[in-house]
Order: C-alpha cells, then structure tokens, then sequence
C-alpha cells in the first residue's frame, strides 16, 4: 500500500511539473489553451485508464433529430440507450475521454443570437469530457475531478463550490446524499456543498430515456477568502459553472415514472472556453488565446480600432460586438464545412449560411473590412485548433474557397439591401414602421435572415411591421403547401385566359425566347456559373386583363422578350429568383413562380415599385435552388435508365416530378420493386455517377429523333424541333442511322436543365417506393449530400433494430420487460417508417421487426396466461370452490387480471368471481365474471358498477364480464360493496 501511495504522489508530480513547465505563452501568465486540453486528456488516459477516443464530426450520425453534434455525448447515445450493437467497438467501451467539437445554432439548443452580444456565447465550442460506461460512478468521478482541478490545474479550493441534487418529493427521490458525503469526505467545506432542485441538478436526455442526477462545479472568480455560497446558480457572472457531472443511473418511462437503469453511467462535460478563462484570469472567454489570435487576425485586416471588450451602450458602433461575432462564426465556419456541412438552402447547411452572411454583414457593415476578411481569418483558427483537430489541417484551401465564394455571393446581395432599407427609409413617414413587403423582398430573394433585418432597422431606430410580415409569410407558406387560396392567386396571375392570348397573338407579339435558360458553364474550379439576362416588359397581366402599367405592391404576371428563367415544365420545377430594374440596382423585384403559357412566360412577381410596359430589366436565377434542380433531373434520367436496365424494358416513364429537395419518378410496373431489385438500381446509378460521363444536349428535328432506338419519352406532346439528353454518347452519335448506342445509355427528349456531368450528382438513395395503383409504381429519391445523409440513418437504425433482436432472443421471463421490449420495436418501427432512409434498408428492417413484434407479443401472451393459471390455481385452492369468490390479488394489468377471472370461472363453472388488483400508482383495477346460471338477474356489469363507484372509478362491460377502475382508498368499502351486492341477487 505505501508503495503504490509513493507510486501515485511520483506520478502527481510529473503531471504537476509537466504542467507547469509547459504553461508557458497564455495570457497573464496562465496555460496555453492547448496545455489545458492535452492535460485534461493525458490526466484522464494516463491516470486513469481512459481510452482516448477522437472528436466525432460535428454533423450528426444516423441522427435525424440533431442539425448538429452540441453535446459530448451525442456519439454515445447508443450506450445510454443501449441500443448499441453488442459486437462493435462501441460496445467495449468502459472508460472514455475526449474533447468533442459542439455546435450550438438553430434547433432546441440554439446560442447564436447572443453571439457576440455578451462574452461568454458562442455557436462553436469544445466539451472537455469523461465517461464511465458500467464501470466506476460517483465517488471515482467527484474523486477525479477535484485532483484534476485542484492538483493538476491547482485552482484554489476555497474558489470552488459544489452542488448536488436535492431531492423530488413529487418525483418521490430523496437527496443525493450519498454524492453531498463524497465531496465532504474530500474535503470540501459543508458551507460549500449546496443542494439544489430538479431544474438545477438532474438531467434528463429528453423527454424519456436514460437520466440522472448531476454535481456541477462552480468558480468563483472573486475569491478573497468569502462566502459566495449565496451566487451559486443565480445568474451572477462573479460565480460560474465550469464542469457538470452527470450520474445516470434512471430511465423515464412514457408514462412519467422513473425506473432504475441495469447499468450505471457517468457523463460529464466541461466547456474548454470557460476552463481556460479561468486558468488564465481572464473574465471574458475572448480574452482566452483560444481568441486572441482571431481577434489580432481581424484587426489586421481591418485596420479599424483594437477589440476591446466592450459590451451593451459602452459599445459604440457595437465595434466590439462585430469582433466577437466574427471570431466565433469563422471558427464555426471552419469547423463544419471540415466536418462536411457547407452553406446550403435546408436543414443544417442553412444554419450555416445564416451564420456565415452574419459574419459577412458584421464584417462588411460594422468592422468597414475589405471583401475576403473572413476567409484570411482561416489559417489562424487552423493554427489555434489544428492540433486538437488535425482533420482542419488538411482542408484550409478548401474552407477559404467556400467562404469566399459564399461571401462574394452574398456581398453583391448585401450592398443592394442595405441601399434598399436606407432609400425606403428615406421615404417612409416619421414614425412609421418599415414596410412589410419590402421586408419579404429582402428575406425571400437575397437570403437576409430576419434578424439581420431587424437590427439593420435597430440601428436606425426603426421597427418593422411585423403582423404584415408574418401574412406574406403565411400567405407564402399556403402556396408552398398548395393551399387553394394560392391555386387562385397564382392562375389570376400566371394563366393567361383565351382572350388575352388572342390579343397577344393579334398584336404580333412575340414569344417569350427561353433559350438563355440553358447558358450556364463549368468554372476552372468545377462550380457552375449562370449568366444573367438583360430582357425588356413587353406587357403586365393582373385580374385576368393585359395591362401596361401595374403599381407598387400589387402581384402580376410579367411578360418579357426573353429570359433565362426555367418555366415549370417537363417535370421540373420553376425557377425563382428576382428582377432588377436597369439603373435603379437597389429596387428588386422577387419572381415568386415562372410559368409558360401559349410561348410566352410569366413571370409572377409582387412589384415594389410602379412596374411598366416597355421598362428594361435584369434577371437574376435563384442559382442554389437551379443547381439543385439540375442535380435531381440529371439524377433522375439515371434512374430511369437504371430501373429499365434492372426491370427490363417493359419499363416506361409514367411521370416525374423534380424539386430542389428530391425526385420522384412513376412507372410501369408487374408489382412491388423487390429488395435485390432496389439494391442493383442504385448501384447501376452508383455506376454512372462515379463514370463521371458528361451529359450531351442537342436541339434536333423531331422527326429524326423519334428514330433512336432505344429513346425514353413520355406520351406529351414535343416541341419541333426537340432536345435531346444522352450521357456519356454525343447526340450525333444516337442520332446515326442503325447506332444501338442509345440502347447502352440514357436517351430521353427532354427540355429540363441538366448537369454537364453525372459526377456531380454524387449519390442516389431511394427512400420511398410503392405502388400507386396497381401496375403503376412509384420511387423517390434525394440527392448529393442528403442521399449520404439517409445511409447514414439507415446504417445507425440497423444497429438499433439489430441491439432490440439480440435482446429478444434472451426471453425474459418478466411480463414488464417484455412489454418494454414490445413498446420499444413498436417506437422503432415508427421511426424506420417515418425516417428517410434507402427503401430496401426500410423494407428490410420492417420485416426484422414485424416478426420482432409477433415474437413479443406471443411471449407477453404465454406469460400473461402462465402467471393467470397460477394465480387461479392458488385462488381456487384458497376458496374451496365457493359460489362466489371475492378477493385482491397482484396484477400487473388489466389483461392479466381478466386472464385469472377467466381461469377460475373455467375451473370453477358455477362460481361468479370479482377481483380487485391495487397497483403502485395508487389506482385499482377491478375484474369480474358471473355464472351463466345466476343469469338475467346477477349481472357482472351492474357489479363492477358498483364496485367501482365506491372506489370513486368507472366500469362497463356485459352481463356475463365486465371491468373498470378506482382509487386505492376506497379499496376495503369496494370489497364490501362486492359481497353485499353478490349476496343480494343470490
């Protein structure tokens, strides 16, 4: 024993003196934020026992209910579920320590509307984090992080406080008082042990599943020798949490009830930002050389005023708040579009873009910086995180690219919209708010997220009209959703009637040229690039009339001579986009929908200020949503190609829809799609895609092309002359007399927009496929990064549905268990069903399942029957075969209960039987059957009635067997009741 004491006090000193001598460039003479993280690991791995796992991506895995990893834990859900596959690595886990990237923007837990407001919030930070799967709890978790702060990072005792966890008296959990002696027994001060309520000190994963109650360590920053017992969990910034340990050790049930887990669990985390702020004295987590440099980095590219912390009204210009905005939205940046999330038009790559144009504004707007400010931060934050996270190390050219490509994209967008918010304000009267519609404009065509609006407003004083706001929002959601109203908005405005039609054509009008659609060419850096097109008004449509001349704020169909708007046609889905006028930049107008009419396009568009006949304009394509389009038609002409080649060539295109989203493609089939047959589809597209084949389109006469062997069209009517789509065989070359080049590839006559090459496609899963009507199938896809995305999701839900088969396999004997296990492949099968994901994984799954549930079910139903027989034998035994049995007996539901009336009354033919069954919730379950002979006048439902009016409950059923419910108090009255009714129709 004094060997191994001597042994330890070595390694403690080697630690403490590794410590200190690398504590050597922080500020104020504290550790380097990176020492802090390394002793934090080492402490953990070398001391004791932990494996050192890497940070997970920041983008989730398998986890549809996340847009980001913001917790440490998140990887190891499958362990706190026990979900986790008993064969993967996962599983061997016993102790583990890491340091987890987090972001914590949109979603439940979302911090990035107080970034940059104050000095503590960010949307990135680190989860410092160590955790016991089953193996030690608390006294070795509390024991471990008092060494470490105290003897390691050597932070003064009496500077730190502890709380623990209260109790619940309606949960009914006493105090944890065995965690508030651990800490005393460490030494401690009882005055800085302090309990606290649920709220504060127990955590739940969510709204059921594995939690616990939790100790956090709070900081005082004042220190000096006094009591700041009373600070603790009230807000003050003098005293902080800094580490909270969770100790899991329940599982909320549906029902509300907490139930002891098999297994005990330690999860704890503690944010690296707030850590090094205290171990370098610092009160501001910027002020930390985790932000230093970044913070040194954007001056130098601004050349503006030094950051100096400043925060609220001492804030002018809110200078200081653009510093930290920025410093923390490029460590965001870097981190996720490393981890594979980059801005996008949905979900988590949405957030994203919001984050980034927030830096861009503040970078722009408030810091004066030039463009490519944000993207020169890069190298510093890979300099400051690089080591931690070499993964950043390895893609600085390919984050700068992207942020300069999203800023320059944006920044074009931003000049225009702060031109147009101050020449509107310039017009609008005193006090009156900014109009709605102009709002929209900004939020809908220029990707302005509503809060930028708004504080572009706050600095100039101005509100906005928000119930106006929230109607066009409304309003747009009920088109999106295709609600009636819309319908009507969008034929007044978009159809042209028979009689405008004529007057066009009676004019000479001529057709809208749509052939700048398709000008759009691969960059040296492989991204596309979209002209935009000059086109003239040649007339306005509003209330199903021509007009030359429509004012501000109304909605109208505009005619032009050209454009490069793609109409909704073909299957595919209209551009949007805006308008601008020529000479006048800042004055958008939104193109809300394009559709083709008669040769002409309309497009529909609420015009902001007066709009005429004759006006000229500038088009400007919605580019992310065109490329999306492009993405999902190419994709889809694959899939046809696939399905034929797969299914045989009876198989023809009965319809398709493309959307920026998805696809989806209808066709002729003899039944279901098969498994097998799914599978090889997607791997006859995988095939294409990774060919990288280019995409040849060519306009040739229709006649010639109706000769292609092997040509894919739908029965429409084709414009003369056609275009036709090959990949990978120049049009030509189908196009000679007696080629079977078609025949190898897909063909299609098609005026949709296409890639130029079947790489960028990237991945096709098929999430969906059923049968509309007989003889008629139908499939839909995702794309890209979301078809990654649902193969992910469905690899992490075989290893759930895989975890729930080898724990059915075990047969528990206990009638609550296998209802839990019943409950859970129940859940798991609404999720397998409602998750995107690929279909034959679906498919698959569903069948593991269904044969899941029968399993449970005739196992709960042998159990319910085995334990009923039981009881009825030992009731039968009790009453010697009595006329009428009265009793209680425990059950652990209704089902069962009834199961043993059934049985005595089948051993016991002339004997009536009421039982009663008090469970631990306070409620009373009542079962009854009568004697056919003691018919009409003995009837079980009006004894049940009875019975459960006195325990104040309810009950129905027959004359021969009924049931119901009370409260436990009035239990003995209900028996007494019961024999006393008995007796009197006996």
């Amino acid at each position: 024993m004094a060997a191994a004491a001597r042994l330890r006090r070595r390694l403690l000193l080697a630690v403490a003196w590794h410590w200190c001598c690398s504590a050597r460039r922080g500020a104020a003479g504290g550790p380097p934020a990176g020492h802090v993280r390394a002793a934090f690991l080492r402490f953990f791995q070398e001391r004791h026992g932990h494996r050192r796992l890497p940070s997970a991506p920041v983008r989730p895995r398998g986890d549809p209910r996340l847009l980001f990893v913001n917790a440490g834990m998140n990887q190891f859900k499958p362990i706190f579920l026990g979900t986790v596959h008993p064969r993967s690595e996962l599983a061997q886990h016993r102790r583990v320590v890491n340091s987890q990237k987090c972001v914590r923007a949109g979603g439940k837990h979302n911090d990035l509307e107080d970034v940059g407001r104050d000095t503590y919030h960010h949307t990135f930070f680190e989860m410092l984090g160590n955790w016991s799967f089953g193996d030690y709890f608390k006294e070795e978790a509390c024991s471990m992080a008092w060494e470490l702060l105290t003897e390691v990072y050597e932070i003064p005792r009496d500077r730190l406080y502890v709380t623990y966890f209260g109790g619940d008296s309606l949960l009914g959990l006493s105090a944890d008082e065995e965690c508030r002696d651990i800490w005393l027994h460490l030494g401690v001060p009882a005055s800085h042990v302090l309990p606290f309520s649920l709220k504060d000190n127990f955590w739940e994963m969510g709204d059921t599943g594995p939690c616990g109650p939790c100790t956090e360590i709070h900081y005082d920053y004042v220190g000096g020798g006094r009591n700041a017992a009373a600070l603790v969990n009230q807000g003050s910034p003098d005293v902080v949490e800094i580490w909270n340990l969770v100790f899991m050790q329940y599982s909320r049930e549906v029902e509300g009830n907490l139930l002891p887990l098999p297994q005990h669990h330690v999860d704890t985390g503690m944010g690296l930002e707030r850590l090094v702020t205290v171990l370098q004295n610092k009160r501001s987590n910027y002020d930390t050389d985790l932000f230093t440099p970044i913070l040194d980095a954007i001056h130098k590219g601004c050349r503006g005023p030094r950051y100096q912390g400043l925060v609220g009204d001492a804030d002018v210009g809110h200078v200081n708040m653009a510093y930290r905005v920025v410093a923390d939205h490029v460590r965001t940046l870097c981190v996720c579009i490393t981890d594979g999330i980059y801005p996008g038009i949905s979900g988590a790559e949405l957030v994203l873009r919001r984050i980034l144009r927030r830096a861009v504004r503040f970078c722009s707007e408030v810091l004066h910086a030039p463009p490519g400010l944000l993207a020169s931060l890069v190298p510093t934050v890979v300099e400051v995180l690089g080591d931690a996270y070499p993964e950043l190390t390895k893609n600085t050219d390919q984050i700068m690219d992207i942020i300069n490509e999203n800023e320059a994209a944006f920044l074009s967008s931003l000049e225009r919209g702060r031109r147009i918010i101050e020449r509107t304000v310039q017009q609008m009267e005193p006090s009156t708010n900014f109009p709605a519609e102009v709002a929209w404009s900004l939020y809908g065509n220029l990707g302005f997220p509503l809060d930028l609006i708004d504080l572009m407003l706050e600095e100039k004083g101005i509100s906005l009209d928000s119930a106006a706001f929230n109607e066009l929002a409304l309003e747009d959601a009920k088109r999106k959703a295709g609600g009636p109203q819309a319908g009507q908005l969008e034929d007044t405005n978009t159809h042209l009637d028979v009689h405008s039609l004529a007057q066009l054509q009676s004019n000479n009008m001529p057709a809208t040229d749509d052939s700048p659609k398709y000008s759009y060419t691969l960059g040296q850096q492989g991204q596309y690039e979209f002209s935009p097109c000059q086109a003239t008004v040649l007339m306005l449509y509003r209330d199903q009339s021509l007009q030359k001349e429509v004012g501000a704020g109304q909605c109208c169909g505009v005619i032009l001579d050209r454009t490069n708007f793609y109409a909704e046609q073909g299957g595919q889905d209209c551009d949007k986009g805006y308008m601008i006028r020529l000479g006048q930049q800042d004055i958008l107008f939104p193109v809300e929908s394009v559709r083709l009419c008669g040769g002409y396009v309309i497009h529909e568009v609420t015009a902001v200020e007066t709009l005429r006949a004759g006006d000229q304009v500038q088009l400007f394509v919605d580019e992310a949503r065109r490329l999306a389009c492009m993405t999902n038609h190419t994709a889809t002409h694959v899939l046809n190609f696939a399905l034929r080649h797969v299914l045989g060539e009876h198989t023809q295109q009965r319809g398709s829809h493309v959307t920026a989203e998805r696809l989806r493609f209808d066709f002729d089939s003899k039944g279901s799609v098969t498994v097998e047959q799914l599978q090889q589809v997607e791997q006859v597209v995988q095939d294409v895609i990774k060919r990288n084949e280019v995409v040849h389109m060519a306009e040739v006469p229709l006649t010639l092309a109706r000769r292609v062997q092997g040509l894919r069209a739908v029965d429409e009517g084709y414009p003369d002359p056609v275009r036709i789509v090959s990949l990978g065989v120049p049009v030509e070359s189908v196009l000679t007399r007696d080629s079977e080049a078609a025949l190898q590839t897909s063909v299609e006559l098609c005026c949709g927009t296409h890639l130029l090459q079947t790489g960028a496609v990237e991945d096709l899963a098929i999430i969906n496929e059923r049968q509309l009507v007989k003889g008629i199938s139908r499939v839909i896809a995702v794309t890209g990064r979301q078809a990654k995305q649902a193969r992910e999701v469905g690899q992490c839900l075989a290893v759930e549905v895989d975890s729930v088969s080898l724990r059915m396999k075990q047969r528990s004997t206990s009638i609550p268990e296998m209802q839990n296990l019943s409950k859970e492949v129940g859940q798991l099968t609404k999720v397998v069903t409602d998750t995107a994901m690929p279909q034959w994984q679906r498919r698959e799954l569903e069948t593991i399942l269904k044969a899941l549930q029968r399993t449970a079910n005739t196992a709960i139903k042998k159990l319910e029957m085995k334990q009923a027989e039981e009881k009825a034998q030992s009731l039968l035994a009790k009453h010697c075969s009595q006329p009428v049995i009265i009793d209680t007996v425990p059950a652990d539901s209704l089902s069962i209960l009834m199961k043993v009336v059934n049985q005595l009354c089948n051993k016991s033919p002339g004997t009536s039987v009421l039982l009663l069954s008090p469970q631990p919730s306070g409620e009373v379950l009542c079962a009854c059957q009568v004697s056919k002979n003691c018919l009409p006048v003995f009837s079980a439902a009006d004894w049940a009635v009875a019975v459960c009016a006195q325990m104040e409950g309810k009950a129905g059923g027959s004359p021969i067997v009924a049931k119901g419910s009370g409260n436990a108090k009035g239990m003995q009255g209900a028996l007494t009741t019961a024999l006393e009714f008995a007796q009197s129709k006996l």
